[in-house]
């Protein structure tokens, strides 16, 4: 099992900044999780939500903002008040803070309430440019962008997110081409990992924060685990996952 900094390493530093990636690799995590969007110019950002307010000290869409007008806002100090300023970074600052390492990544493009065109296809450029098609996963919540993807770019690997409890997410999974399905954590069990493991799929859960969610997941034998907390687990001595505080 590998494990992946869920924004970062969102639960010790303001989440999807270059400080929570630093930390990420401090606590000596298999990779990380995190999500793009488009800015006004068409820059890929790397944030959570449409909007900035939750996590930054301005107003507004993403969408409706330069990049060089959301460098302008503070996206740290909302987190235990931080003294030190936190810009937004873009894919290719982090692609570049990166470069020397062999970090997975998982790259959640986002649409719902707003529509990025061409977002998919610019992610999978700086990818491709930086070396990083082959050690990088795409997931959404949107599954046709994930199947124009596959079908613009065969090479790319896909995750299927989703929190509910579907019937064969493996069929579904290998219809639309994937590699992976990416259920809520609480959807995991040993017979959906046994079962899409027959077909070719692997299993990533998001987002465990619990030692209950860790052991369920780790019982499953997922092939990685997205936390917010990566410095609360361990090896246990049969290969498991242990979370511990």
């Amino acid at each position: 099992m590998k494990l992946l900094g869920h924004r970062g390493a969102a639960g010790s530093a303001p989440e999807n900044t270059l400080l929570a990636f630093a930390k990420g690799l401090e606590y000596g995590v298999d990779g990380f999780e995190f999500d793009v969007q488009l800015s006004r110019d068409g820059e890929v950002v790397i944030c959570h939500d449409e909007r900035v307010d939750r996590t930054s000290n301005g107003i507004g869409w993403i969408k409706d903002f330069t990049l060089q007008e959301l460098k302008r806002l503070d996206f740290g100090r909302w987190f235990a008040k931080l003294p030190v300023y936190q810009a937004i970074p873009t894919l290719r600052e982090v692609l570049e803070m990166l470069t020397d390492l062999t970090i997975e990544l998982n790259v959640e493009i986002k649409s719902g309430l707003v529509q990025y065109p061409g977002l998919g296809e610019k992610v999978v450029r700086l990818l491709a440019d930086y070396g990083r098609l082959d050690n990088a996963i795409i997931s959404s919540f949107d599954h046709q962008l994930l199947l124009d993807l596959k079908q613009a770019c065969p090479p790319v690997i896909t995750g299927i997110l989703y929190d509910c409890a579907p019937i064969k997410p493996w069929a579904y999974a290998k219809y639309l081409n994937a590699q992976y399905l990416h259920p809520a954590w609480e959807f995991v069990t040993p017979e959906l990992v046994t079962a899409s493991a027959a077909w070719g799929i692997g299993i990533n859960a998001w987002t465990v924060n619990s030692s209950f969610a860790a052991q369920k997941v780790s019982l499953a034998r997922v092939a990685r685990i997205i936390t917010d907390y990566p410095q609360y687990f361990r090896t246990g001595e049969h290969g498991e996952m242990i979370y511990q505080e």
